[in-house]
C-alpha cells in the first residue's frame, strides 16, 4: 500500500527520520511530505504517533486527468461502496488545475459527482456533503495532468491534538512546535537538562509538546475523530490494540517523567488558555506558568536544575515599524541568557532572523522551517559558563559600550547638560534631546517625564538594512546607561511618511496614557499605541505664545489634533475654545486633556468635520485669536478633498481670516520642510514670519522642524 504524508515546510527530513523510528523504512522525501510504502497498520501507527505530519493519504488510484471527463471517469475506476455506505457522508479536498480543470472547487465537484453518481445508480441512494467530520475524506492531486485520487485517513490535520481549544495570538501549530524541539534535541536533551523554560510561553504549545514527548504520550491519543472511523474498511480491532498500546505508554511516561517545565508570559489571559490546554493534555501536574515579564526574570525563581533549556518564540514584529521596538526584548533576552544561564541550551524561533543579531549571541546551529508561510529560522546556542560570566555585565554595573555606541552616548550626554538648567527654568516634562546630531544615527530621542520616546528616521533604500540595523542596535544599548533608564522604559519607533490614515490609526494596543506638565498645562501623552504621542515638542513654544495671548478671547483651534493648544488657551483665561478635527479618536483625547484641567461644557467645543469643509460652512466673525497647524499631505477618506498644504494654504488661510472679529490673529503653522509662503496671494494681510520665536533650545539644531506665521488684517 502507498501512503504520502503532508507535513509544514522544512520538517521533511524529521519526518522521514520519525518514519524510521517507526519501523517504516521504505520512504522518499519530497516538497512538503513523505512518501512511504507499507500496510495498514503502519499509516495507523502514524496517525497516533506522527508528531510532524498534517494528513496521511492513502493511494487508491492514480490516472490521466486533463479534463473533467477524464476527471469523471477516472474516479468512477473506484468501487465506492467497498469504502462508504449509500447514506453515508464525504468531503472532497481538492488542489491543482489543468487547462481543462481550471477551478478547484469545479474539480471537486466533478469528483463529487462522479462518486454520489456511482452510489446512487447502484443503490437508488445518495450519500451526502460534510465538511467537518464526514464518513470519508477524499483528497484529489492534480499535477500536470495526473490525478492522485486518496484516502484521508487523518481526517482532520494531525497536528490538531485536541487539546487545543483555544490560543493566543499567532500560536504555533503542534507539529512545528515538536519539529522545533526534535532539533534541539529533545526528548533526549531532558536526561543531561532536566528544565525547560519558555519566558514568553503564549498559550502554552512548545511547553505541552515538551512534556508529551517526554512522557512518551502518544499525540494522536486524544483524538476521537480520524478520517478511518467510519470507512467500511476500518479495521477496529487493529486500531484499538495500537490505542490500548498507546494508553499503557502514557501512563507509564507520566510515572516515569521526571522533567519540569516552567512558562511565563506578561498576559494573564493568555497564560489561563496555556493551564487549560495543559491540563487537558494531561500535563498540567509538570508546567508552571507564571504571569510575568522577561524583564522580571530570575533563575533563581525557577525550579533548581544545574541545566536547562530554554526555548521560546519571541514576536518578530509583521507591521512597519514594530521591528525596531522589538529590538529591546531580543538585546534583553541575550542579556539575560549569557547572565544567568551558562551551561544551558538555547534555542530562538524567529521569523525575523534579522532581530536574534542584536542579543549578542552566536549561535552554534540554525535550521530553516516555514510558520505558514513566513519563511523563520530556529536559532540553537549552547550559553558556555565562561560566556555567561565574560561577556555579559554583572547586575548593577554598566555594560561596556561599543565605539559607535560610545560616542552617540557622548553626544547625548553633551545635549542633556546643555538643555538642564533650560528644562529646569521652563518647568517642562517633555523635550527632545537628540535629533540625528550625528549623521550615521538617525533617531531623535524624546524624553517625557521619566519615559523615552525613540524615534528611528527610516533609513534610505541604498543605506545597507544590516547596518542600519546594528547602528541602531548601538543607540538601544547606550540610551539604558546614559539616562539610567529601564529598557521598558524605552518605547521605540521607526518613523516613516504618513500616508492617508496612519497617523491616527493604532500601532498597539497598550491603552497606556499618562500625565505631563507642560507650562501649567495637565497633558495625556500615550508612547505606544499610536505613531506619535499626542504632544508635538516642536509646537511647544506655539502653545505657549497662544496661553500668553488667550486672556478674554474666543479661540478656535483647527486640525486641532489632541487638543493641547486648546488647552493652553483654557488655561491662559479664554472666553471660549473651539477644537476642529476629522478624528473621533483624537477628539475623545482633546476632551479628557481639557477635563483633565478642568475645562468642559459648551464653552469648550469639540467638532468632528473636515476642517477644510468646515471653514467653508462658516460665514460670522466670532474668533479672536486662531491657531491653524494643518498636516503636509492627507488623503483620508474621510476628508472631502485632498490636502496638500502648498498648494491649498492660500485658501485656507484666507478661509481663516474670514471668521477673525477686528483685530484677530491667525498663527498658522506646518511641518512640510520645502513650505514657502504665497505672500503676494495673501497681500491684503499682514504677514510675519515667527518660525524663529517659535523654535526653544531642544529644536534649535534643527530649525526646519517647522515653520510658523503671524497673520493680522492689515490696519
Amino acid at each position: 500500500m502507498n501512503f504520502f504524508l503532508t507535513c509544514p515546510k522544512g520538517v521533511e527530513l524529521l519526518l522521514e527520520e520519525e518514519l524510521q523510528a517507526l519501523n517504516i523504512s521504505e520512504t522518499k522525501q519530497t516538497v512538503a511530505g513523505v512518501y512511504f510504502q507499507g500496510e495498514l497498520e503502519d499509516a495507523y501507527r502514524v496517525c497516533m504517533w506522527s508528531r510532524l505530519a498534517n494528513r496521511v493519504l492513502m493511494n487508491l488510484h492514480q490516472f490521466e486527468a486533463q479534463t473533467a471527463d477524464q476527471l469523471y471517469a477516472g474516479v468512477q475506476q473506484i468501487n465506492w461502496l467497498e469504502h462508504l455506505r449509500p447514506e453515508g457522508t464525504l468531503a472532497i479536498d481538492f488542489n491543482g488545475r489543468t487547462d481543462g480543470i481550471n477551478n478547484t472547487r469545479f474539480g471537486a465537484q466533478k469528483t463529487k459527482d462522479a462518486i454520489v453518481d456511482q452510489i446512487r445508480s447502484q443503490t437508488g441512494r445518495r450519500p451526502g456533503i460534510e465538511r467537518q467530520t464526514p464518513d470519508i475524506r477524499i483528497n484529489v492531486h492534480l499535477q500536470r495532468g495526473v490525478a492522485t485520487l486518496s484516502l484521508d485517513l487523518s481526517g482532520d490535520s494531525l497536528h490538531r491534538r485536541a487539546y487545543r481549544l483555544r490560543a493566543g495570538e499567532a500560536p504555533l501549530k503542534e507539529n512545528l512546535a515538536s519539529a522545533l524541539l526534535i532539533r534541539c534535541g529533545w526528548p533526549a536533551v531532558a536526561e543531561e537538562r532536566p528544565l525547560m523554560l519558555d519566558p514568553m510561553c503564549g498559550s502554552g504549545t512548545l511547553l505541552i509538546e515538551a512534556a508529551l514527548m517526554a512522557a512518551d504520550i502518544a499525540p494522536g491519543l486524544q483524538r476521537r475523530y480520524y478520517g478511518f472511523n467510519r470507512w467500511l474498511q476500518h479495521d477496529r480491532e487493529l486500531w484499538n490494540n495500537i490505542r490500548e498500546e498507546a494508553g499503557e505508554r502514557r501512563d507509564q511516561g507520566l510515572t516515569q517523567l521526571n522533567a519540569r517545565f516552567v512558562g511565563r508570559d506578561m498576559d494573564a489571559r493568555v497564560l489561563r488558555t496555556a493551564k487549560e490546554n495543559a491540563a487537558r493534555a494531561g500535563v498540567d501536574a509538570f508546567i508552571q506558568f507564571t504571569n510575568s515579564r522577561v524583564e522580571d526574570l530570575q533563575r533563581a525563581d525557577l525550579p533548581e536544575a544545574e541545566k536547562g533549556l530554554v526555548l521560546t518564540n519571541p514576536p518578530y514584529g509583521e507591521r512597519l515599524g514594530e521591528e525596531s521596538q522589538l529590538m529591546f526584548l531580543y538585546r534583553h533576552l541575550g542579556d539575560l541568557l549569557k547572565r544567568q544561564f551558562g551551561g544551558w541550551q538555547a534555542a530562538i524561533f524567529t521569523g525575523n532572523p534579522e532581530l536574534c543579531k542584536v542579543m549578542g549571541l552566536r549561535a552554534d546551529k540554525q535550521y530553516k522551517f516555514f510558520n505558514g508561510a513566513i519563511e523563520s529560522r530556529l536559532f540553537l546556542y549552547d550559553i558556555a559558563e565562561q560566556e555567561a560570566r565574560s561577556e555579559a555585565a554583572p547586575q548593577g554595573e554598566t555594560p561596556e559600550l561599543s565605539e559607535g555606541a560610545q560616542m552617540f552616548a557622548n553626544r547625548l550626554r553633551k545635549n542633556m547638560k546643555q538643555l538642564a538648567k533650560w528644562v529646569k527654568r521652563e518647568n517642562i516634562d517633555c523635550y527632545r534631546a537628540y535629533d540625528a546630531d550625528i549623521p550615521e544615527y538617525q533617531v531623535a530621542v524624546d524624553i517625557y517625564k521619566d519615559q523615552v520616546h525613540l524615534q528611528e528616521y527610516a533609513p534610505p533604500k541604498k543605506v545597507d538594512k544590516v547596518k542600519a540595523f546594528s547602528r541602531l542596535n548601538e543607540v538601544v544599548a547606550a540610551l539604558p546607561v546614559v539616562l539610567d533608564k529601564p529598557a521598558e522604559k524605552i518605547v521605540l519607533k521607526q518613523r516613516k511618511r504618513q500616508q492617508g490614515t496612519d497617523q491616527y490609526e493604532k500601532q498597539s494596543q497598550t491603552r497606556h496614557f499618562f500625565e505631563v506638565n507642560e507650562h501649567g498645562c495637565r497633558l495625556l501623552v500615550n508612547l505606544k499605541d499610536y505613531l506619535d504621542t499626542g504632544l508635538f515638542l516642536d509646537h511647544r513654544p506655539v502653545r505657549h505664545r497662544i496661553q500668553k495671548e488667550a486672556q478674554g478671547k474666543d479661540v478656535l483651534n483647527l486640525f486641532c489634533y489632541t487638543g493641547t493648544a486648546s488647552v493652553h488657551a483654557a488655561v491662559g483665561g479664554a472666553r471660549s475654545t473651539t477644537s476642529v478635527d476629522m478624528s473621533s479618536t483624537y477628539l475623545g483625547w482633546a476632551e479628557r486633556n481639557l477635563a483633565l484641567n478642568g475645562f468642559q461644557g459648551n464653552a469648550h467645543r469639540l467638532i468632528r468635520s473636515d476642517c477644510f469643509k468646515w471653514l467653508h460652512s462658516q460665514f460670522k466673525p466670532e474668533y479672536d485669536l486662531i491657531f491653524m497647524d494643518p498636516p503636509t499631505f492627507s488623503n483620508s477618506k474621510k476628508m472631502s478633498n485632498v490636502l496638500d498644504v502648498q498648494r491649498d494654504h492660500v485658501e485656507l488661510v484666507e478661509a481663516a481670516m474670514s471668521l477673525l472679529r477686528p483685530g484677530g490673529k491667525l498663527i498658522f503653522s506646518n511641518n512640510y520642510r520645502r513650505f514657502k509662503l504665497d505672500y503676494d496671494a495673501l497681500s491684503e494681510f499682514d504677514v510675519k514670519d515667527i518660525t524663529a520665536q517659535t523654535l526653544d533650545p531642544d529644536f534649535k539644531r534643527n530649525s526646519r522642524i517647522h515653520c510658523c506665521f503671524e497673520i493680522t488684517r492689515k490696519a
